[in-house]
């Protein structure tokens, strides 16, 4: 038999150096959009955003509603920020309480809060839809995103929550 008439057979598939960097890459390219999501690694801020410190010191002035629209398990666990109104975000009522707290006036600064900025980046596009007009996020949120370390690391104060 000529070797031109033999079936062909290929080498079994073999892992090489290169290829295990491309799963490596893979690897991290997954695990670096899960952390995007998760973390908040690139937290925008700008107008419309404002630091821990910032938020606190304009809602103690009066300046802002500042609202933390995290779970109350979240604010069992870490307190709220001092000057922030607690309001659960998956109340099927929030527009509405929100509106009671600011005297249907959607004119009024509210600052949204929630642990690492991306819930109330995402709240604050639904409420300007629902109509209000000065809505601020604060995107290091409660527990620290790309935008800075948090409310907690950075040692403001909090109400305990029961």
């Amino acid at each position: 038999m000529a070797e031109k008439d033999l079936p062909s057979r290929k080498a079994p598939a073999r892992m090489t150096r290169r290829g295990l960097l491309a799963l490596g890459g893979i690897g991290v390219v997954t695990a670096g959009a899960f952390a995007t999501r998760w973390f908040n690694i690139w937290a925008e801020t700008g107008e419309s955003a404002l630091s821990a410190p910032d938020a606190h010191a304009a809602a103690l002035a009066g300046d802002i509603l500042l609202v933390d629209i995290r779970r109350p398990d979240e604010w069992a666990r870490t307190g709220v920020g001092e000057g922030a109104l607690p309001l659960d975000m998956r109340r099927g009522d929030f527009i509405e309480a929100l509106l009671v707290e600011v005297e249907n006036d959607t004119k009024r600064p509210v600052a949204l809060i929630c642990a690492r900025g991306v819930r109330s980046r995402h709240l604050s596009a639904r409420l300007v839809e629902a109509g209000f007009s000065r809505i601020i996020d604060v995107p290091e949120g409660m527990l620290g995103s790309g935008a800075g370390p948090g409310w907690v690391k950075r040692g403001l104060p909090v109400v305990k929550q029961s």
